[in-house]
């Protein structure tokens, strides 16, 4: 069965964005430092439809993960940042405009329903609303037999790991306290979990940990 995967960059004091959120700074202050091994990268510029950038074992490593991914899961507040019904969402149409970095399907996970939205380079939005186990099923059936990735947010991501559902966790630990905002693992509750260390990549501006969930 496809695998259900996490990959995100945490600071070294455990903050995944910063705080105060806004439309504007949707990482929240000083959230985007937290991205700044990556943006230069070959591999994250592709997908972003840029040319050039650096290639190199970062590179390689997102690369990787990319490939890996036939869908994404994502919480409604990674989506758009709003809450509530979508008419009063001030960013119904998401962060990423019409060509997203995603080139999958994405199931977005919400308490209010909408139609089905398809945008370019692959990507497509399905929004549901029963559930985070409706949510996997229905993007493992879309993956073509490839990994789910959940894209975020923090909350989502508990959720997944509490219920057992998680396979796989990889976090990119940046060189940088941020002091404050949201935590990767803020109480997340429920009995301790195993992890196997898969793998530890350093480079000069991150360090990349793979663990897989013991089951």
């Amino acid at each position: 069965m496809n695998r259900l995967t996490f990959d995100i960059t945490m600071s070294l004091d455990g903050f995944i964005a910063g705080p105060n959120a806004t439309l504007e700074q949707p990482l929240g202050e000083g959230g985007e430092q937290l991205h700044e091994w990556l943006v230069g990268l070959a591999s994250w510029r592709e997908t972003h439809g840029l040319a050039g950038g650096t290639t190199n074992r970062d590179s390689e490593i997102l690369e990787e993960a990319m490939a890996r991914n036939g869908a994404t899961l994502m919480g409604r507040r990674m989506f758009s940042g709003g809450a509530g019904p979508w008419e009063d969402d001030p960013n119904a149409d998401g962060w990423w405009g019409d060509d997203p970095p995603f080139h999958t399907p994405v199931f977005v996970l919400t308490h209010h329903p909408r139609e089905p939205v398809e945008k370019q380079g692959g990507t497509s939005y399905t929004f549901v609303t029963d559930g985070i186990e409706a949510a996997l099923g229905q993007a493992r059936a879309a993956a073509g037999g490839k990994d789910v990735a959940i894209a975020g947010g923090a909350s989502v991501a508990q959720q997944y790991l509490r219920a057992g559902l998680l396979d796989e966790l990889q976090i990119h630990v940046a060189p940088l306290l941020l002091g404050a905002g949201v935590r990767l693992f803020d109480e997340p509750g429920g009995d301790p979990l195993a992890l196997k260390v898969a793998r530890v990549v350093e480079s000069p501006t991150v360090t990349h940990l793979r663990y897989e969930v013991e089951k």
